[in-house]
């Protein structure tokens, strides 16, 4: 017995059904991350700037200009507290300059040779180990800095200077956050040079250009665009990098530019807080709030000036 088939009206009708409650999935999931965002950014304000009931927010007990310019750092409650970010902002800032100095050249080199050297079994072999790499927890990144980087190869290096370094320092925090960059660095440069259309290499190839000339004269430069929004996205992500840099990086919170000593960064002095037995309502576990105010507004800036690099000089061709 064969089923009767359905006129075309009533299929057509099927389809525009299924399209809209596939649009309206959509929607929801777009709505989700509009108000998974809000959420955030009005946790952090009531916590930190107005809070409502019987709690008092940060910035009505400290004011903003001693938080965005003292120099000391010590979120205790009472007449010793200090709640100055400049040291925070110094660890963080002087991880994220090493993570790039690190990751930079290491994930740009990666996708040159991916994308215009490597074959494409050696492309099949390359790709998935990145993403070995990228898939890595940041807590196993911070004990191998811990347990390899420091003592292994930074301090044997330094002792032969007569330099002692440090058990926690954040040259180590530095490079192994720009270890975990580089693959995100690696990927989408490699996503953006592959997309330089064919012919501009086989120009330049006429004209009897190297392989290198090439890759560097004509393919980087037409991606440069990608690639700087790529580094700025890398450094956000270095910036916003918590357990590693907590490990390996230590818990002095001290405003120094020196890499080969211990340094407190945003992400980790939020997780020393956030695990300590301060009242819920207390100026040390409300700082908590103000320093995430302080991390998002510098990661937000970040990616508009990544967003508005990719706008501003994307070449475009036809």
């Amino acid at each position: 017995m064969t089923q009767a088939k359905l006129p075309a009206w009533a299929i057509r009708r099927i389809s525009r059904r299924y399209e809209k409650l596939i649009q309206a999935a959509l929607f929801l999931c777009a709505a989700l991350s509009v108000l998974t965002t809000a959420a955030i950014i009005l946790v952090l304000l009531t916590n930190a700037v107005y809070a409502p009931g019987a709690k008092t927010a940060f910035f009505e007990r400290v004011s903003f200009w001693e938080f965005v310019t003292g120099t000391h750092w010590k979120p205790v409650d009472g007449q010793y507290g200090r709640f100055g970010i400049i040291p925070l902002l110094c660890g963080t800032m002087m991880v994220a300059g090493i993570a790039s100095l690190v990751s930079v050249p290491a994930g740009l080199g990666a996708a040159i040779y991916m994308s215009e050297y490597a074959g494409p079994r050696e492309r099949e072999f390359l790709k998935p180990i990145l993403e070995i790499l990228a898939g890595i927890p940041s807590v196993v990144f911070g004990f191998f800095a811990l347990k390899f980087i420091t003592p292994w190869i930074l301090k044997p290096m330094f002792s032969l200077v007569g330099i002692d370094l440090q058990i926690f320092n954040t040259l180590s925090a530095g490079i192994v956050v720009g270890i975990m960059v580089t693959p995100l660095i690696a990927s989408l440069s490699e996503d953006v040079i592959r997309s330089v259309p064919r012919s501009l290499r086989e120009a330049a190839f006429a004209l009897g250009s190297t392989r290198f000339d090439v890759s560097v004269r004509i393919v980087v430069p037409a991606a440069l665009s990608g690639i700087l929004a790529a580094f700025l996205l890398a450094f956000s992500r270095a910036i916003g990098e918590t357990m590693a840099v907590t490990i390996a990086g230590g818990q002095q919170a001290i405003a120094t530019l020196n890499p080969l000593q211990g340094a407190q960064t945003m992400t980790g002095f939020m997780v020393h807080a956030s695990t300590g037995d301060s009242a819920a309502d207390s100026i040390s576990r409300m700082s908590i709030y103000a320093v995430g105010i302080a991390l998002f507004a510098i990661t937000l800036t970040i990616n508009v000036i990544s967003g508005w690099v990719l706008r501003r000089y994307r070449e475009v061709y036809q």
